[in-house]
Order: C-alpha cells, then sequence, then structure tokens
C-alpha cells in the first residue's frame, strides 16, 4: 500500500543528447521553490562505475566539486550550491560505483542471508534507499533528483526502474517527472522538429515513466502550435509543455522558468500551496551581469583550459564577484605549458590580474612558476589556488631566497630544497585518495592582511582538495624575506595562506574559495581580487 510523504520528491530526467542542462534546470527549480518558501535540496545520481569523480581526469568529466564534508563530487553540485546558497553532502551525489559498492559490501556480511542478489530488487532498493535519505535526514519540504546520462542508456536503465518502483511507493501528489528534451532547429527548412522529443517520451513510457512536465530546449521561440503538438503526443497537459530557449547567463534561467511557471505546474503536481516568490536580490545580480558599467581582463593560467568545465567554479566565481564590483571581468584561459621566459609580456602583459589555477602533476608548472614571477616582478594582482599557492612558494624560494633547485616533491621527489611537501604522517599511505586533505578545516588570518581586509573577520573556514603541503621547517625564512604566512591551521599549524609583504595585492591560498561561491554570497577573495584588478595601473 503507498505510503503518504512529508518529502516531496522532483525526478528530472534527460533525453535524445547529453549536456542539455538538466543541471541548471534542477538548480533553477530549486531556487524557484526556495524563493517560494520551502526547503530544498537537489541531488545527482550518477551512472558511471567509479566511485566518485575524484580521480578522472578533468578532460573527462569537468572539475571535480568538493563538499564541506569532504565529498569529491559532480560539478553539478556546484550549480546546485550557488544557485540555493545551501551545502551538499556526500548524500547529494550517488554513483553507480557507490550502489554496487554498497550491495556487494552487505552481501559479504551476509545481509541478505544467501538470497541471489540481483539489479532488481538490490540495486534498485539501495538507490530508493539513498534518494529518500537526504529528505527523512534533513527533514527537507522538496528534493529534486536529476538522473544523469539519457533515457535509453544501459547504464541509466537501473535508475529509471527505482524511480518507476518510488513513484508508486511514495503515494499520490508525493513526486513529479521533469523530462528535459531538445527541439532543433533545422536552418535548411525553417523549422523547429519535435519528433526527437516524441521518441525520447516513448523510450520514457516503455520504461513504465509518464512525465509530468516536458522543458523543451530550443534556440528559436516555440509557438502555441508546437506546444499542443507536444502536449497532444506525449500525454502532458499543455501549460505543462516548458520552454527553455538559449540564454546570455545561466543565471537567467530560474527568471524564465518563472515566467514559464514551471515551478507553479509543479506544486500544483505536488498539491502544495504558491506563496509569491522573492527574487529581487536575484534579479539585481542578473542586471548587474548583464550590464556591467565597465571592464577588467584577469588571465587564469592552468592546464586543462582546452575544456572551461574543468575550471567551472573559478570561473562562475568570477562572475559573481564580478557584479558585486558592478563589472564584467573577461576571463581569459592561458595554457599553461604555452608560457615561457620569451613570450611573458606577450602572454601576460594586458592583463589586471593573474590566476593561477589549481591542479595536479608536473605538466605545464614551469609556466606557472613564470606566470606568478611575471605578477610578483611587475607587481600585478595576483591569486594563486592550491598548486597556485605551491608555485608562488616554489617561485619565491628559487629567485628570491635563491634555492635555485627549490621545488615540490610532487614534482621532483629528490629536490634539495622540498619547500612543498608531503606531512610525515602522509609518507607511508599509497592509496590514491589516502593523502588527501578534503572538505573544510579552519583557518586564523593575519589581522591587517589583505586577506584580513577581504573576508573582514579573523577566523573563517574553507574546503580543501590537496595532498601536498607547505613545508614548516621553511617558515622563517620565507617570513624574514617578504613572503608571509598569514592564515594558519590552528589545529595542525599548517600553512593555509601567503601574501607578498611588498606588493599591493599577492595571495596564495592552499584552499578552494570557489567552491563556496554563490550567487548571493560572491566569495570575499574573489571580490577583492577583483576590486584590485580594477585599481591596477590608476
Amino acid at each position: 500500500m503507498p505510503q503518504s510523504s512529508s518529502t516531496k520528491y522532483i525526478f528530472v530526467t534527460g533525453g535524445v543528447a547529453s549536456s542539455l542542462g538538466k543541471g541548471i534546470i534542477s538548480a533553477s527549480l530549486g531556487k524557484l521553490l526556495q524563493s517560494r518558501g520551502y526547503t530544498v535540496t537537489i541531488q545527482k545520481l550518477d551512472p558511471y562505475i567509479n566511485v566518485d569523480p575524484g580521480t578522472l581526469n578533468p578532460y573527462e568529466h569537468g572539475e571535480c566539486y568538493v563538499t564541506e564534508d569532504g565529498a569529491e563530487t559532480d560539478l553539478d553540485l556546484g550549480h546546485y550550491e550557488r544557485f540555493i546558497s545551501l551545502p551538499t553532502s556526500q548524500l547529494n551525489n550517488v554513483t553507480t560505483g557507490k550502489i554496487y559498492q554498497t550491495v556487494i559490501s552487505k552481501e559479504r556480511r551476509g545481509d541478505y542471508l544467501g538470497k541471489t542478489v540481483q539489479v532488481i530488487p538490490h540495486i534498485t532498493d539501495e538507490i530508493k534507499r539513498r534518494i529518500k535519505l537526504l529528505g527523512t535526514k534533513n527533514k527537507l519540504d522538496v528534493v529534486i533528483t536529476e538522473i544523469g546520462g539519457t533515457v535509453g542508456d544501459i547504464e541509466s536503465l537501473p535508475y529509471i526502474e527505482a524511480v518507476r518502483q518510488l513513484k508508486w511507493e511514495l503515494g499520490p501528489n508525493n513526486s513529479a517527472f521533469i523530462h528535459l528534451t531538445l527541439v532543433p532547429f533545422l536552418s535548411a527548412s525553417g523549422e523547429l522538429k519535435t519528433k526527437p522529443t516524441q521518441h525520447s517520451v516513448k523510450e520514457l513510457l516503455e520504461n513504465g515513466i509518464q512525465p509530468d512536465v516536458l522543458v523543451l530546449r530550443t534556440e528559436k521561440h516555440l509557438s502555441d502550435d508546437i506546444r499542443r503538438k507536444v502536449a497532444l503526443f506525449c500525454n502532458v497537459e499543455p501549460e505543462a509543455v516548458v520552454e527553455s530557449i538559449d540564454v546570455k547567463t545561466i543565471y537567467e534561467v530560474p527568471l524564465l522558468m518563472l515566467k514559464e511557471k514551471l515551478d507553479l505546474t509543479i506544486l500544483r503536481k505536488l498539491n502544495l500551496p504558491a506563496s509569491e516568490p522573492k527574487l529581487d536580490d536575484w534579479i539585481n545580480f542578473v542586471n548587474r551581469v548583464k550590464n556591467p558599467s565597465h571592464r577588467v581582463k584577469i588571465g587564469l593560467v592552468g592546464k586543462y583550459v582546452q575544456l572551461p568545465d574543468a575550471y567551472k567554479s573559478i570561473i562562475e566565481s568570477f562572475i559573481h564577484a564580478g557584479a558585486a564590483n558592478d563589472c564584467k571581468v573577461e576571463l581569459e584561459l592561458i595554457q599553461s605549458e604555452d608560457i615561457n621566459a620569451s613570450n611573458l609580456s606577450e602572454k601576460l602583459g594586458h592583463l589586471k590580474g593573474i590566476l593561477v589555477a589549481p591542479g595536479f602533476g608536473h605538466r605545464g608548472i614551469e609556466g606557472k612558476i613564470l606566470a606568478v614571477k611575471y605578477a610578483r616582478e611587475n607587481k600585478v594582482p595576483f591569486l594563486g589556488i592550491c598548486l597556485g599557492m605551491q608555485c608562488a612558494v616554489i617561485e619565491f624560494a628559487r629567485n628570491v631566497l635563491g634555492l635555485t633547485d627549490a621545488n615540490s616533491t610532487e614534482m621532483v621527489r629528490t629536490t634539495p630544497y622540498p619547500v612543498i611537501d608531503l606531512m610525515e604522517d602522509q609518507k607511508g599511505i599509497t592509496d590514491m585518495g589516502g593523502t588527501m586533505r578534503l572538505g573544510a578545516y579552519p583557518c586564523v588570518v593575519a589581522k591587517g592582511s589583505n586577506t584580513h581586509k577581504a573576508y573582514k573577520k579573523l577566523e573563517i573556514s574553507e574546503r580543501h582538495r590537496h595532498r601536498y603541503e607547505f613545508n614548516n621547517k621553511y617558515f622563517e625564512q620565507f617570513q624574514n624575506a617578504g613572503m608571509i604566512p598569514v592564515g594558519i591551521n590552528p589545529d595542525t599549524n599548517l600553512v593555509e595562506i601567503m601574501e607578498l609583504s611588498d606588493h599591493p595585492w599577492f595571495v596564495g591560498v592552499q584552499f578552494h574559495p570557489e567552491y563556496s561561491s554563490t550567487v548571493l554570497k560572491p566569495h570575499p577573495l574573489f571580490v577583492d581580487f577583483v576590486k584590485a584588478a580594477i585599481n591596477f595601473n590608476k
């Protein structure tokens, strides 16, 4: 017998093509429901067998996003946090690898009492448990669950089956299904084609799911005739056919979905009342993004620049910080492997600010170090994140302290001056994830530093994702020469933040400030960095 649920569940699936923007639609709907007074979180179900994206190449999967509790997750969780301004956790990202790992562990312990373990019911039961756990643990009004991949993928089938079962277990008015599809425009005939949507819905129906709402991605406006046609062929009400047209910025999508009444349609399906949405701050932010008073060019020096998604949180943080400064940040992605001593001015001379990006491995490291040197010597505002901070330390050691062969033991294990090194208690660990410092850690900031001026407080907490640390054996040498450790972890005494005393704005941080920047709470370091870039050379 179906059980009534106090938490409502919304499932978002996609068809025909991947990368349609399910994450943005999910985040936008979450924002709209939140603006009407509901408590909301968003979850991603990823069909790949990796346990998490932590060991995936950024070119394969884009950025690996890290939650406060130290989970390495899909980059869509970054969108969720940026839109609804609430932290996610390891419960918000579920992979096939995690599901199978849990089920196999239960089988090994004998939890299934010798029964044959199968996809149905054991895998689907674990998926359902993970979905419901998020709602019951946090006592939320609504849980939005985005199912990765496309309907019809063999990898997605257990998830589709699990949510089909869940609909009946939850009872009427406790769940809703949104299906996102593409309506391509054929320029040769000048037509929008609905056949891909019809086929996608047919595939979903074959799996036992009737979508409640269709969100149609399109580059041209949908006519009423097209909406009626899709509604007729796909068994949905005409008002449940929602247009999602291409926009200049993803932050317009919630306002577009509001205009299309997506949230009202969903609330009606879930039998929930609809109060007036409170979106003034969001509207003001979008206006500042679209109509900036001025522009500033900042360079991001990294090695994954061919895929901007590898630096997604940093790129979005600059949009937030730019809006806070009434400015558009024109971000130039620069391949660190292309930087050498002879082209430094050509590559970096036109920039008002330089950010050296995080990463792992030795490829492109010397280009990053040269970029740091240029920023230091020419007083260009500089922000180094994680490996970027470590590059700043290496550059200073080589060119100011005179430790010519200084390096990180990540790059050169036998370096005579290991200014960046593993902590002693990490050196015996060989498991890829075992030496990682992940999640939020505290930091005490030195009064009067640029970092203190940005945060306006002395105690902060930021998220980490790294193995190697500043080597405290060199602490006094750096401090005496003018590279000041202005941020220290109070529990471990590890250096978190470095600043140059004779530079207008030069900050290196061991943590990842980009992970906690949101639309309504832009990260103070990015805001202050952009401000310094605006004022450079004035």
